[in-house]
């Protein structure tokens, strides 16, 4: 039983047009800028917080 046939003539000089202006540019939404969050917390606070999610994970 064959899966088809193979005709190597099919594969040579295949030339695809292709729409430029319908491409999609991934530099489309780019952005340059900053985040900031303010809490009341200390940083060992929120450390601390972490390492008890990490561990409610690993149960």
């Amino acid at each position: 039983m064959g899966f088809g046939s193979y005709d190597e003539s099919e594969q040579q000089d295949q030339n695809v047009e292709t729409d430029d202006d319908g491409a999609v540019n991934v530099h489309e939404n780019d952005h340059d800028g900053a985040i900031t969050f303010d809490t009341e917390e200390s940083t060992e606070d929120l450390v601390g917080r972490l390492q008890q999610m990490r561990e409610d994970d690993e149960e």
